[in-house]
């Protein structure tokens, strides 16, 4: 055998070995289902086996197939099916692998979604559950040409206008649109592209594959934990709004123009979780409800959330959300799709006050 027949060999070993500990890696994260405090009825289990699959499909996108800085790629963080940490069923999420080190342009058609947000992050789930904000930019305060089109520089270098600001440990560009309706308004078409890059990608080698299958293993545990302390935070004052500093959702990658009210529901068999508020002046609100793992409940077959232009108000203005079972009748139905217990979260959007909903369980 020869010398080059050994090493090829070893090689080979040594990839085998590579692929075995990114399985075992992975299996780790599936202690968050045996926690003391994660249900244990069969559709939460369930639930939660989907999930880290789910949790495992995005890892695997994002730090394999899309995670060249000098050839970002923009995919969708969640959709119908995946879903992560409260994902609003009224937005399209996107993101894209950035670094701190590079220049980006950013193009695209504006489109007719009401609220449309770009945001640069140092992406540290695999570390601490942090995701914190390194640069924001809105698209009130973007200059768009007279047919929709835009142009967006995203870098540690102040630009004079439409400038996203980035930091020596960004790693990540979010994108968030937040839709009244998905039907009828039209979604913004954006690019990216890192200016002044290498022309062609980089070959893979054995060591780069080697570091994203650790990477993408450890997000998934990470990320998984992360939102099952929340739901552990949450139950510990069930059915009301958890009182927190709004510094802790933000530091998690949220939104600084929004205002996160998350909550633990449990109900019993024929009650209704009632939420009452006079809706401050606001760009827009809505609420929803989540499983334990913090996914949107199946927002495609069921009516799970509501928003500020779906609600019915009441003749002063209030508004009145019921999550129940079956419709009763009153309010704005909210449809718990077979969860008596679960999360749920409530959103001012670029709010002049930020009030709580008032809370109540009730018999029907």
């Amino acid at each position: 055998m020869t010398e080059t027949s050994n090493l090829t060999n070893e090689g080979n070993v040594r990839l085998a070995h590579v692929w075995r500990n990114f399985c075992n890696e992975l299996a780790e994260a599936g202690e968050v289902l045996l926690r003391a405090e994660s249900p244990a009825t069969p559709l939460d289990q369930a639930e939660g086996l989907r999930y880290l699959s789910r949790l495992t499909r995005t890892a695997l996108n994002m730090l394999v197939d899309s995670s060249d800085p000098d050839f970002p790629r923009i995919f969708q963080l969640t959709d119908d099916k995946i879903k992560i940490g409260a994902d609003n069923p009224d937005n399209i999420y996107e993101q894209a692998v950035i670094k701190g080190d590079r220049q980006y342009r950013i193009w695209g058609k504006r489109g007719t979604v009401p609220y449309l947000s770009l945001g640069t992050k140092a992406n540290r789930y695999a570390v601490d559950g942090t995701m914190v904000s390194t640069g924001e930019i809105e698209f009130a305060d973007v200059d768009v040409n007279p047919d929709g089109s835009f142009e967006i520089i995203a870098s540690t270098t102040p630009h004079a206008k439409n400038w996203l600001p980035m930091a020596d440990d960004t790693s990540l560009l979010i994108i968030r649109q937040t839709f009244e309706d998905k039907k009828t308004q039209v979604p913004a078409e954006i690019h990216i592209e890192c200016i002044g890059g290498p022309p062609h990608p980089a070959l893979l080698t054995p060591e780069v594959i080697e570091a994203q299958l650790a990477g993408s293993a450890a997000w998934v545990r990470g990320t998984a934990n992360t939102f099952a302390d929340w739901s552990e935070w949450f139950k510990q004052t069930p059915n009301r709004i958890y009182e927190a500093d709004q510094s802790v959702w933000y530091r998690a990658g949220g939104d600084p123009k929004i205002w996160y009210g998350h909550a633990y529901y449990d109900l019993q068999p024929g009650e209704a979780w009632v939420l009452e508020v006079m809706p401050p002046k606001c760009r827009f609100w809505n609420f929803q409800i989540d499983n334990w793992w913090m996914e949107s409940l199946d927002h495609v077959n069921h009516k799970i959330w509501i928003n500020s232009a779906q609600a019915k108000y009441e003749p002063d203005g209030r508004v009145i959300v019921v999550c129940a079972e079956e419709d009763p009748g009153y309010g704005n139905w909210v449809d718990i799709a077979g969860h008596r217990q679960g999360t749920a979260l409530w959103r001012w959007i670029e709010a002049e006050d930020f009030p709580t909903p008032n809370c109540r369980v009730v018999k029907l």
